[in-house]
């Protein structure tokens, strides 16, 4: 039975961009307006700062077409923010919200995001004042606590496993070593889908390293060098949290200089930093000439035209049930996909806040070799169908070699 709570709609993304996010802003959207108590639909821009500014835009009368135009194209369409709000940071979200008589909240995100919703929610409920707040998940990390897999993965997932079937291919014809740098501070779900690259046995990336093992620096130069030895070159994908023994970022302790972003974490992203140091270790301990590094950054994030099927299919729904929860059920949480058999079905649920808000999910043991150097099939099985339909593949000439003709 619906709740009747009448008023308006705010939603607002938070956090970094992915390929699918504008999916659920558009699931909202579409959804919250065939419901008679709602008067308006806000959309808030540049996240929280935007609601602090009361920056609003009136979603309510947007197109449909323009909306569906809007969902298929990457990135945040109204625009993010990386404020991590306070109690007294919420408390001035709540004073907006209340003087615009928002009603609902729908806050697409990580979880710092969930986090923002449930400390708004109790602010809420300590004013006796009416309210619905709904944490939305994404994040191409792939992080979050409870959900089987997070809308924006798939898609940058796919955009991973392609980018090293070409650098494979390029590997393959001018051999050498090549280390390509992803994304994942913590957790490295991201850098580990690279192993859908791989076709053939010989094919890279042949090392993958993850932050959830300790990276040994004599244990990298010794794979690098038995794969050289193997295939005559080597691929390694490597994401740019990991760690030494000392729980040390790697770029730190290969080098003393780094940045800080806002939040005073070491810059990670954006910088080609890693990269460079791992092939120079390469260089300077193997001798091999031929050794280059990319850093993938911040293009895997909001690649045009990569975006998985699945993903956006399921970013959508997750919008809209959301909107169905608060209008019909009268209930606030955090949104959840689970994925009940591996082979391949979802559903989704709503469950508190606090089981999602600030906390850090990282891969399962079970999906990273014994050696620490790579994945397990049973990673591949959950992976694969995440990036979606009409994956590519490479191929091979097989056409036989010509005989040498012997002179006489």
């Amino acid at each position: 039975m619906s709740s009747r709570l009448e008023g308006k709609v705010l939603v607002a993304q938070g956090g970094g961009p992915t390929a699918v996010i504008n999916q659920s802003i558009v699931g909202v959207t579409l959804e919250a307006r065939k419901f008679t108590q709602v008067t308006a639909v806000y959309g808030a821009v540049h996240g929280v700062r935007g609601i602090l500014n009361e920056d609003f835009l009136d979603l309510t009368r947007e197109t449909t077409h323009n909306l569906e135009r809007v969902a298929d194209t990457p990135s945040s369409a109204l625009l993010s923010t990386r404020d991590k709000p306070d109690e007294d940071y919420c408390a001035r979200m709540f004073k907006v919200m209340r003087k615009h008589d928002i009603r609902y909240f729908f806050y697409v995100g990580g979880n710092d995001s969930a986090d923002t919703v449930r400390i708004i929610n109790q602010q809420a409920k300590s004013s006796s004042y009416e309210f619905r707040a709904i944490h939305i998940p994404k994040t191409v990390d792939n992080d979050l606590a409870v959900n089987d897999h997070c809308p924006g993965y798939g898609s940058a997932a796919r955009f991973v496993a392609q980018a090293f079937m070409g650098l494979n291919l390029d590997n393959r014809a001018l051999p050498g070593v090549l280390i390509g740098v992803v994304m994942g501070r913590h957790a490295g779900f991201l850098t580990a889908a690279g192993a859908l690259a791989r076709k053939y046995v010989e094919d890279g990336p042949h090392l993958i390293y993850l932050p959830e093992r300790t990276f040994v620096r004599e244990q990298f130069l010794a794979d690098v060098d038995r794969v050289q030895r193997d295939y005559g070159r080597c691929v390694v994908a490597v994401s740019e949290g990991v760690q030494d023994a000392s729980g040390v970022p790697v770029i730190l302790s290969l080098r003393d200089r780094s940045e800080q972003d806002a939040h005073g974490n070491v810059q990670l992203s954006g910088t080609g930093l890693l990269g460079d140091l791992l092939a120079d270790l390469v260089r300077d301990n193997l001798k091999i000439k031929r050794v280059r590094a990319d850093t993938f950054g911040y293009l895997q994030r909001s690649f045009m035209g990569v975006a998985s099927d699945r993903d956006a299919h399921e970013a959508r729904e997750l919008g809209e049930i959301a909107v169905q929860y608060a209008m019909w059920d009268n209930v606030d949480g955090s949104m959840v996909i689970r994925r009940p058999v591996l082979n391949y079905s979802v559903t989704y649920g709503l469950v508190p806040l606090a089981e999602v808000a600030g906390k850090t999910r990282t891969m399962p043991d079970d999906f990273i070799n014994p050696e620490s150097n790579g994945v397990t099939d049973l990673f591949h099985h959950y992976c694969r169908p995440l990036v979606g339909s009409r994956f590519p593949e490479p191929h091979r000439l097989r056409a036989p070699h010509v005989p040498k003709i012997e002179e006489t």
